[in-house]
């Protein structure tokens, strides 16, 4: 049984509950003989429960609620009656109708039968409040008082801003024109005829590209120039001025290479010998022999001067001495600040340092910054590795372009320029590793000649 009409089943119990309906008595609905059966068994629960009762309070119930809106023992004195002051006719009581006012028209009979007569509250629609969106609607229209306290105008309620050209079809530009601006199918550019407000309302204006993406990843020329040295038929001064750079080159990786090797070199005279290996292995064994005794008695010494408490009076020494220490560093630091007073010419001056060698870390850092638009990054676990010199020796010039040499490869330089303009990261060539050996089988006719 529901919550609510248990309670009324109470209410109803009660001797000062009133019913509308005569023909059901209060002391009807409660009654007083329990009927003794097995309730466990679902088959009695409909058989053997009498809910007449209960049907016929609750019958009551409603009717009170059509009829009075609410329970008749919960209504007050002045709802339910009236004194009656009198007939109009009988002159008991005079009556001044009001004047200038025109008598009411009673409803019709018609209406009157079609009108509802039931007190009881028409029950809400719950779907006639939802809306779609509404939690962003309320959101909306918060925002745009927001906005109107402060004398702003939201921005789908601004005009349209002015474009560039026209954004309605003109005579001019009408298809049957034939002096209109010539348009090429085939071009790049595609031509827009929408209006822009429109496309930047609806979402479909083309998206416009960071800066990011405009930037570019090096200033470094896509095809570098070599320098004049590198002719078929170079000046002699360009010419050992490039040989130069090349024998730097060089010179710089030997040094590395050597670097390597001295870091890897040992003394071959320094090595291990038998004599050496075998004093290692006797080494600590020759040592003295202790007592046994003195070894205890020393132990039992440490762990008596471990157990030994502090007295009370250790106690407030060393809690005298640690506020005199805080006093002290107190007084220090005190004494510290008064005399920042006296160097405050100092501090101007060591402050001015500062900002100027914050300001040339500033200038140096950003000319790091364009000095790293020449360079090449880090991309990839590989470290860049720049192109060797193509460069000819002076027994090599011809200075004919017929007998001239061939160096290096365009394919090769190509792909090193990518890895320098930072587009692709260093790689090197896969290494192919056979799974399987080979398998050598002699066929019969090889077999046959042999």
């Amino acid at each position: 049984m529901a919550p609510n009409r248990r309670v009324k089943r109470v209410a109803a119990s009660q001797p000062g509950f009133m019913t509308l309906n005569t023909s059901i008595k209060p002391e009807n609905l409660v009654s007083n003989r329990r009927k003794r059966i097995n309730k466990n068994k679902k088959k009695n629960w409909n058989k053997h429960i009498d809910v007449n009762d209960v049907e016929d309070f609750l019958e009551d119930v409603r009717l009170q609620e059509r009829t009075t809106g609410g329970l008749i023992s919960d209504k007050s004195d002045e709802s339910l009656f009236f004194l009656d002051a009198g007939d109009k006719k009988a002159g008991t009581q005079t009556v001044v109708e009001p004047t200038g006012r025109r008598k009411a028209s009673r409803p019709l009979k018609v209406d009157l039968i079609l009108k509802n007569n039931s007190l009881v509250p028409v029950p809400k629609d719950i779907l006639a409040y939802q809306l779609p969106n509404a939690k962003k609607l309320r959101n909306v229209a918060k925002k745009a008082e927001q906005l109107a306290a402060i004398g702003k105008v939201p921005k789908k309620h601004r005009p349209p801003t002015k474009v560039d050209g026209p954004t309605k079809t003109t005579a001019a530009d009408a298809p049957n024109n034939p002096t209109r601006d010539f348009y090429d199918i085939w071009g790049q550019e595609t031509k827009e005829t929408r209006d822009p407000w429109y496309l930047r309302q609806t979402g479909k204006a083309p998206v416009k590209r960071g800066w990011k993406w405009n930037e570019k990843s090096s200033l470094i020329p896509a095809v570098e120039i070599i320098a004049p040295g590198g002719s078929y038929n170079p000046d002699f001064f360009s010419h050992q001025a490039l040989l130069l750079k090349a024998h730097e080159v060089e010179v710089k990786k030997e040094k590395e290479e050597n670097k390597i090797i001295k870091q890897l070199a040992y003394d071959k005279d320094d090595r291990a010998t038998e004599e050496s290996v075998f004093q290692e292995q006797v080494e600590g064994l020759e040592e003295e022999d202790y007592d046994a005794n003195d070894f205890n008695s020393a132990c039992t010494l440490g762990i008596l001067n471990l157990v030994e408490k502090k007295t009370e009076k250790q106690r407030k020494k060393e809690r005298v001495q640690k506020i005199k220490e805080q006093r002290r560093l107190a007084s220090r630091y005190k004494t510290g600040q008064q005399q920042q007073l006296f160097q405050l010419r100092s501090i101007k001056v060591s402050l001015r340092q500062r900002e100027q060698r914050t300001k040339e870390r500033q200038t140096q850092r950003r000319a790091n910054q364009e000095a790293e638009k020449y360079r090449p990054r880090r991309l990839g676990k590989l470290k860049f590795t720049a192109q060797d010199l193509e460069v000819q020796l002076t027994n090599e010039l011809t200075g004919s372009l017929r007998t001239l040499k061939p160096e290096g490869s365009v394919l090769k330089d190509r792909f090193k320029s990518l890895q320098k303009r930072n587009l692709i990261e260093p790689r090197e060539r896969a290494k192919f590793k056979r799974r399987l050996k080979i398998k050598y089988v002699e066929k019969r006719s090889f077999r046959e000649i042999t």
